[in-house]
């Protein structure tokens, strides 16, 4: 762990504008700095980089944070990681916090075999590009497959020796121990003899998102058909198939950018697109789909397309997994490559300008496809039954989706294909989705979740809140009021961010909104403090969630409340007119409270009169003319005078 002391020194010295333009070209645009959005594809530059505030901010796609919210967005980092990677940027040096015993045996497991798995690849690597064995068997091999050396490179491939055991004897000689060699599974060890698993095939190293080595293919060279020609490195504490994408840290920055990801079979097939410049690509390894693989995939796009050999089994290799990407809310297509190509071949026969090309005009809706290609079947036209089946089968498919509207497009083009009434399919999904499995069906999809977010209690404050929140954030120790002491008639002045905290608790009102309540509480804990610096603090949160909502509330770019607006307090006069703004947004917030507590008493009221119970109804309306009382009162209310 990261004590909080080197946490504030990587923080000093990560300057915004530096960490960014690493992978970001800015120019210059008044104080602040412009360029394009890594984290989607724009023609017109909308990613705005502030200095002075120490955050950046698209406002195009929405992302904000400070440095290290931008790595661990770019680089799909952890907070921890993102900030070991601006340690190693600005060569700071630290020792990490003493973890427990339990933590550290698990760490130093898995650590020690991602050490083992490193030393594996340079030593394959070094062997392929430096051993007599490697360059003429190995290196031949690649050259003669059409793989540049610079993709050798970046995908760190490799060789391992055709011999019992020399790489087993390498990696002991250099002090690596049996058991770590053992659980990666580079070495197969029984009680009378130990050999290499490896040995005598070009070896793909298979990286995880953050470029660490995990796991390793190997791909024979011999012509007897009795060996395996792809050879694979088992499960273990760092390597789970089912959860991995080959290519993934290649590809990952691309996949951002373009909004968009390419699924390809094999490890030549994604290293081909690569040589062509098409670099969104990965590889799910001659297997199904698995949720996450695809959730991996999701945490850079919701785009996906399957590009597979055009035969019937790439079709049916396409089908595989389908139904978890769909439930996963993913967007799919499929692009089918011409007869007896597979992606490898077709990419190595073509340039890149024809492959897009090609891509774009054969790229088509998953579902869309398959319902279209089944119908002009010979068996639909002539089986009535193999027709109802495939009908049942493409409308259980098509309840997967999350979304009711998408839904329901895919249902109106199922029942225009088939001929068939869509009041019948629509009976037929609300069959399967009443008794299909709930754990399928009714968990939580991602457009569901975003659905319940705008609707919940959270939302109806946020823009007063994130009004409120902005002004403590930039003026929270200036003073903008003073008040009559009514016992000594003394003006006392006070800062804003003790005028705002005492007119919120004074009142008893406690945000729904956890990132607001958060705040405040901090805030509450540093009034008086004059060495508390509320957008450093915040925007440098180590809770992320936080540190990104402090930084998009500082963004230049955000949204007025309408009756900031009619009072005519503009922007540039801001800091001036604090006394005003400030009640006025207070005011405003209390007022929605309190007619959203006369809301709920109005429905109370309702089903109070339904049920014929008079006492209540009559207790319910005091209550909401009380409330009437107080919001009569708060349109009056001020009490302050401006400094």
């Amino acid at each position: 762990m990261i004590d909080s002391s080197t946490i504030g020194r990587i923080l000093d010295a990560a300057n915004i504008s530096d960490v960014v333009s690493e992978f970001v070209t800015l120019k210059k645009r008044g104080v602040n700095q412009l360029g394009l959005c890594p984290f989607h594809n724009e023609k017109t530059p909308s990613f705005t980089v502030s200095p002075a505030k120490g955050i950046f901010k698209c406002f195009g796609c929405g992302k904000g944070g400070n440095s290290v919210n931008f790595i661990m967005e770019l680089e799909q980092l952890s907070y921890p990681d993102a900030l070991r990677w601006l340690a190693k940027k600005y060569h700071i040096e630290f020792d990490e916090k003493e973890e427990t015993q339990e933590e550290k045996l698990l760490k130093d497991e898995r650590e020690s075999m991602m050490i083992v798995s490193a030393f594996a690849q340079k030593y394959f690597s070094r062997y392929l590009l430096k051993e007599n064995e490697g360059r003429t068997v190995g290196l031949s091999y690649l050259r003669e497959r059409g793989i540049r050396d610079d993709m050798i490179t970046k995908f760190e491939l490799g060789f391992c020796p055709d011999g019992k055991d020399l790489f087993t004897q390498a990696a002991q000689r250099e002090g690596y121990k049996m058991e770590f060699l053992e659980k990666t599974g580079l070495t197969i060890k029984r009680d009378d003899w130990v050999r290499d698993r490896f040995g005598g095939r070009v070896i793909f190293p298979v990286h995880n998102v953050a470029g660490r080595v995990i796991a390793f293919g190997g791909r024979t060279l011999t012509n007897d058909k009795k060996v395996a020609k792809y050879l694979n490195s088992p499960e273990s504490e760092i390597y789970h198939k089912g959860k991995t994408l080959y290519g993934i840290y290649q590809a990952k920055r691309d996949i951002t950018r373009l909004d968009k990801c390419y699924l390809v079979e094999g490890y030549t097939d994604v290293l081909a697109f690569h040589q062509a410049g098409i670099e969104n690509v990965v590889a799910s390894s001659g297997t199904a789909l698995t949720s996450e693989q695809i959730r991996l995939i999701r945490r850079f796009t919701f785009n996906l397309t399957i590009i597979y050999d055009g035969d019937a089994a790439g079709i049916s290799a396409a089908k595989r997994g389908i139904d978890i990407a769909l439930q996963e809310g993913m967007s799919i297509k499929l692009v089918l490559l011409p007869k007896d190509e597979d992606p490898d071949s077709f990419v190595n026969k073509n340039n890149a300008s024809y492959i897009s090309q090609f891509i774009k005009d054969n790229e088509h809706d998953f579902i869309k496809f398959l319902v279209s290609s089944s119908n002009t079947s010979e068996e639909i036209r002539t089986n009535p039954t193999y027709k109802v089946e495939k009908i049942k089968e493409f409308t259980k498919l098509i309840t997967l989706i999350p979304e009711k509207l998408v839904r329901e497009e895919y249902l109106k083009f199922l029942a225009i294909s088939f001929n068939i009434d869509i009041q019948i399919l629509f009976t037929e999904q609300q069959r399967i989705m009443t008794n299909v499995d709930n754990s399928i069906l009714n968990k939580p999809k991602p457009s569901l979740i975003i659905e319940k977010l705008f609707n919940n209690e959270e939302n109806k404050f946020s823009l007063e809140e994130d009004e409120i929140l902005r002004i403590l954030l930039k003026y929270f120790h200036q003073e903008a009021f003073e008040f009559e002491d009514e016992e000594t008639h003394q003006l006392n002045k006070y800062s804003v961010g003790y005028y705002v905290l005492n007119e919120l608790h004074g009142d008893g009102l406690v945000s729904v909104n956890h990132k607001v309540r958060s705040i405040l509480l901090a805030m509450e804990e540093n009034l008086g403090n004059k060495e508390f610096n509320p957008i450093r603090f915040f925007t440098q949160h180590p809770d992320n969630e936080i540190s990104q909502y402090a930084s998009n509330l500082l963004a230049e770019k955000y949204t007025e409340s309408k009756r900031w607006g009619k009072s005519g307090a503009l922007i540039e006069t801001e800091s001036e007119k604090l006394y005003e703004i400030v009640p006025m947004l207070i005011k405003e917030y209390k007022l929605k409270n309190v007619k959203i507590m006369q809301e709920k008493l109005g429905q109370q009221i309702n089903e109070a009169s339904k049920n014929n119970d008079e006492e209540r109804t009559r207790e319910l309306q005091t209550q909401y003319q009380k409330l009437n009382e107080v919001i009569n009162a708060l349109s009056k209310l001020h009490g302050f005078r401006a400094i």
